[in-house]
Parts: structure tokens; C-alpha cells; sequence
């Protein structure tokens, strides 16, 4: 990945006039209360629920070929999407990055910082809806997928080369929760096992217009905490990719070579009760936390 995914307020202002299509993830109310002049509001970048399973990633591809073909993707232009911040989402921006890419569209850039980094700069907002113009939403090229499916991720987690990365929040991680949904809105508690954890807010720091990404040498420190190097694959999830893009994009963003991301997430994992889960502290986590 390039690290010209992250674009800042200063520089798409100044893109003003290139042919760009923005898309706003926010939920509606957000959008009809301000955005960025021209921005195609599609909030269920973040809310589609999809499986992993062959027919769950062919529906929800043909799903999202179909909207980014409504809101004027032909190809042509550079897509460029925003969430509030880069927190207050989940990571929404970053999801969209990943069905663009994973859909093979050639030019995709998240705004860092999102919305509020924009009204931060003093850039101008807008209520007006916007009215694209529909497109030929290109086919995928032939190509290895960003995504990792059900069926794979059963391999995977028996490949002790693969680091399996949990990026959700520390109560669900340690099996209190099983979703930011609630308590009990999946099955299950608990993670993979074998899986190593990281915050997905530890990706981020703080600046004057909100939480931004952190520099590639600092990724890279919170990843060697669990092991991983550039070279290291690694496979991301969360509850249903959202925060896990966007430790994806933060990941690739600072050169690990090989990141992929379980789309049908923990979502997916918990519901079917022949899959195997670890629950609590690992007894590492015990031993320090009794020292």
C-alpha cells in the first residue's frame, strides 16, 4: 500500500476540481447536518453484515459494486473516503478502503483525521445532498483478495507462521463481551485461539484536530509487542472488520507486507459452535498481572 492512502484536509482541498468522488461513511443524520461539498453519503460501508462463506463475499460484492457504481465510480476517478474522525467510526473510512481495494479499484485515499479534521482546517461543509452521476462500476482484475474467507481462516489458525491479530476492544478480547453491540449480541465470547491481541487505538494518537494515525515506526513498535515484523503475514479481524481495517491500513501503512483481513470477523466465528474459541486471560496475562 502506498502511503499516499492518507490524504490530509490541506492536500484534498487543494485536489479541489480532480476528478474525485468523496463518500461519506456517517450515518445519515451526520451527513444531512454537514459534509464535505459534493460527498455521496453510503453509511452502510459500515453497517453491512456480511459472512465470509463463497456466496456471503459474492453478495456482498455484488452489493457494493452496485453502490459505488451509483455514487460515479467508473475507474477514472479517485475515490476518497471519510468517517467522523478516525475513531469515533470504528474504522468505517478504512472498511470502505478495504471493499474498494478488495473489489480492485485502482485509486482509493482515506481522509485522515475525517470529518472533523476537515472542519478543524476551516474548510468549507455543505448541506446540500449530493447528485452523482451513475457509472460502469469496473470489474475486479484477477488477483489475490485483501479478504480472508471462513473456510481459509480455519486453515490459518493451524499455521503457527500466520499471526492472527485481534485488534477489538480489551473486554471483548478478554471474553466479557461478545460485540460493541452489547454483551450477548453474538452467541460466544471469547477470541481465536492462539490469537495475539492488540487495541486497534493504539494505531492512533492524538493531534489538535482529533486522533490521527501514528507514523510508521511507531506501528511498527506496537507490533513488535506481539511479534510481528514486516515480514510476518498476519491476518487481522474484529467483530466484522471495521476496527480491523483500520489496523490494517495502519499496518500496511508502515510496510508489513502481508496484511489480510477476516472479514466475517468475530461476528461470524461465534455462531458457529463448532469452531473453536480461548475465553478469559491467557495464563502469561495471569502471571503478570499476579507480579
Amino acid at each position: 500500500m502506498s502511503a499516499s492512502v492518507l490524504i490530509t484536509p490541506a492536500a484534498l482541498d487543494a485536489r479541489a476540481g480532480d476528478d474525485l468522488v468523496l463518500i461519506d461513511t456517517r450515518n445519515p443524520a451526520a451527513y444531512a447536518a454537514g459534509h464535505l461539498p459534493g460527498a455521496v453519503n453510503i453509511h452502510d460501508i459500515f453497517t453491512y453484515l456480511a459472512t465470509s462463506t463463497p456466496e456471503g463475499i459474492a453478495a456482498m460484492r455484488a452489493h457494493f459494486s452496485a453502490a459505488f457504481a451509483a455514487a460515479g465510480l467508473s475507474g477514472r476517478q479517485t475515490a476518497v473516503l471519510y468517517e467522523q474522525s478516525m475513531n469515533t467510526g470504528f474504522g468505517q473510512s478504512c472498511r470502505g478502503y478495504v471493499l474498494l481495494r478488495d473489489l480492485g479499484y485502482p485509486s482509493v485515499q482515506i481522509l485522515h483525521g475525517g470529518y472533523d479534521a476537515w472542519v478543524g482546517a476551516g474548510l468549507p461543509v455543505s448541506t446540500e445532498p449530493a447528485r452523482p452521476v451513475a457509472a460502469l462500476f469496473p470489474p475486479p482484475p484477477p488477483g489475490p483478495s485483501l479478504l480472508v474467507g471462513l473456510e481459509e481462516m480455519k486453515r490459518v489458525l493451524a499455521d503457527a507462521s500466520v499471526i492472527k491479530l485481534d485488534v477489538r476492544d480489551v473486554d471483548e478480547w478478554i471474553g466479557e463481551s461478545s460485540s460493541p453491540y452489547g454483551r450477548d449480541f453474538c452467541p460466544r465470547k471469547g477470541r481465536l485461539p492462539g490469537a495475539r491481541w492488540i487495541e486497534w487505538y493504539r494505531m492512533m494518537k492524538p493531534s489538535a484536530q482529533g486522533p490521527v494515525m501514528k507514523a510508521p515506526a511507531e506501528v511498527l513498535a506496537e507490533c513488535a509487542s506481539v511479534g510481528i515484523t514486516p515480514e510476518t503475514p498476519v491476518v487481522v479481524y474484529c467483530f466484522k472488520g471495521a476496527r480491523a481495517s483500520n489496523t490494517l491500513v495502519a499496518l500496511a501503512n508502515a510496510g508489513i507486507k502481508d496484511v489480510r483481513l477476516y472479514f466475517g470477523s468475530w461476528n461470524e466465528w461465534s455462531r458457529d459452535p463448532s469452531l473453536p474459541i480461548e475465553e478469559g486471560l491467557l495464563h502469561a496475562e495471569l502471571a503478570q498481572a499476579a507480579e
